[in-house]
């Protein structure tokens, strides 16, 4: 049989391949056991695919034809197929699509001859597990059925150890996400879907949104729930030690290395890898991440072979736009491809205000526990400070909010009732309290550059929006309780709010927001 066309531009040396054997070696037995299914109507490609496989253990069957392909997923389990992007009349992605309906569990690598940016991230989209760019060596296509392989043997020993892990949970859904805005919820229910399967995700948002929350709630959700879930801050550390921590390091590889020690992705191997902070990694680590991406192959730092063959999710986060990150050269546009095959943008809390009752009470109601206990009565909000808590700017979103509550359940009495004053707000970054009877805020931005009756003008505007906000706030969004507080007639006050675009029958944002 012929084999495969010659090498791509990815090349494995002797001792490459050798060491990828033994790291990829699996039982003789569990690969009988596989069937694998190759479509391409390149008849020396298929032919010479199949006589690599064979020659591996596996059990493979092959097809020219697209719709043959099709009745052969439907009639029967696959555990992999292998299939060409570019096949008439029935398409590659139509075989991949029949393929996960047929069997979500099949993992699918799409071969192409034409492996342009587009189709690769829409098939990828689609479901396939990777592709494969032709031409290809032999070696190549061993490594790439060999992951494959091992994915699949990761995720029987999960099937198998999750009764273990919802028994011991006491709860299927393993987490909760608390949020009823349609922005939020979106969210989450992409994060649901995704988990299922094996595709890259890159989370977004503002810092504090809960980025690492939904990293971990798609690992729980995930195949790979009962292996674990590696977290890693790509800012924390400098070059070296993040080179070190990410890929591990042979004994006397740099000054202090008196053993060999496997990095995270070794130990993620099987699980899930959280990349935080992905644009603040260095370029050079980037570059090395990228292979593991494409091959699973590990080099530890300061070692001239292949040390380990990883199959690994990756979950990645940042609060910069990621494509203005690869466009001002700090984030490779290839590894931006690779690591955002699904996005998830979470909503500042701002964008989610019908959201914050429902997360202060279950902070408070958390934190009293934790500080005092059960015996004591927990405090209550007050309908003025759950509406004070609505028109906050929350800069720090959930995590600011989260450390406000906490403040307050440390120092409330117990069964108290939480009024507006009683919110420890702290102070910003210009020094001025930020609670309820503050002054900051009080001019706009740049307004000192404006000419003095502009200046004026927009000065009092900003202070009558910000009065109107506090205001309405403090009497519980009832227009006749904040028209005596502010000891004007309600004529007045609703002529105020009209002025400034603010409606009767629910809370605003604060100026600052």
């Amino acid at each position: 049989m012929a084999p495969p066309p010659r090498s791509t531009p990815t090349e494995f040396t002797a001792a490459d391949a050798g060491a990828i054997a033994d790291a990829s070696a699996l039982p003789a037995e569990f690969k009988a056991d596989l069937r694998v299914l190759i479509v391409d109507d390149d008849r020396t490609l298929r032919e010479g695919c199949v006589s690599v496989l064979e020659s591996e253990g596996y059990q493979v069957t092959s097809t020219g034809r697209g719709d043959e392909a099709i009745n052969l997923v439907q009639s029967r389990k696959w555990d992999i197929v292998l299939c060409d992007l570019f096949l008439t009349p029935i398409t590659g992605m139509e075989v991949l699509k029949a393929t996960l309906t047929h069997n979500k569990d099949t993992i699918v690598v799409m071969m192409t001859g034409n492996p342009s940016i587009t189709t690769s991230i829409e098939a990828l989209r689609e479901g396939a597990w990777d592709y494969l760019p032709k031409p290809f060596a032999a070696t190549h296509l061993q490594v790439l059925i060999g992951r494959a392989s091992h994915a699949i043997k990761v995720a029987r020993e999960t099937r198998d150890m999750e009764s273990q892990v919802s028994r011991e949970s006491g709860n299927s859904d393993k987490m909760v996400l608390l949020g009823i805005s349609p922005s939020f919820r979106k969210a989450v229910e992409l994060a649901r879907r995704v988990a299922a399967t094996d595709a890259s995700v890159m989370i977004t948002g503002e810092s504090g949104t809960g980025k690492e929350l939904i990293a971990q709630f798609i690992h729980r959700h995930s195949r790979r729930a009962s292996r674990q879930l590696v977290a890693i801050n790509c800012a924390a550390m400098p070059e070296p030690l993040l080179e070190s921590e990410m890929f591990g390091h042979r004994k006397g590889a740099f000054t202090g290395a008196d053993r060999d020690k496997p990095g995270l992705l070794e130990t993620a191997n099987g699980g899930t890898l959280f990349l935080d902070e992905l644009t603040e990694m260095p370029m050079s680590i980037q570059a090395k991440l990228l292979r593991v991406l494409q091959d699973g192959v590990v080099r530890r730092v300061g070692s001239e072979q292949v040390d380990a063959i990883v199959n690994v999710r990756f979950i990645s986060a940042t609060n910069r736009e990621p494509s203005d990150a690869a466009a001002t050269g700090i984030l490779r546009e290839d590894l931006l491809y690779r690591l955002r095959v699904v996005p998830i943008k979470l909503p500042s809390l701002r964008q989610r205000q019908e959201d914050i009752p429902l997360l202060a009470n279950h902070f408070l109601a958390h934190y009293w526990g934790r500080h005092h206990g059960a015996a004591e009565a927990s405090p209550k909000f007050s309908d003025e400070a759950i509406a004070f808590l609505r028109t906050r700017p929350w800069r720090g979103n959930v995590r600011e909010l989260q450390n406000v509550i906490e403040h307050l359940a440390v120092l409330a009495e117990p069964g108290s009732t939480v009024r507006p004053d009683d919110i420890p707000l702290h102070e910003d970054e210009g020094g001025a309290a930020r609670g309820p009877a503050a002054t900051e805020g009080a001019f706009p931005p740049n307004v000192m550059n404006e000419a003095y009756h502009t200046a004026k003008e927009k000065v009092i505007a900003h202070f009558e929006r910000e009065y109107l906000s506090r205001l309405t706030a403090r009497a519980g969004f009832n227009m006749s309780k904040a028209a005596r507080l502010a000891d004007i007639d309600r004529t007045t006050l609703y002529r105020l709010m009209e002025k400034h675009g603010i409606r009767r029958d629910e809370p605003v944002e604060s100026a600052e927001g």
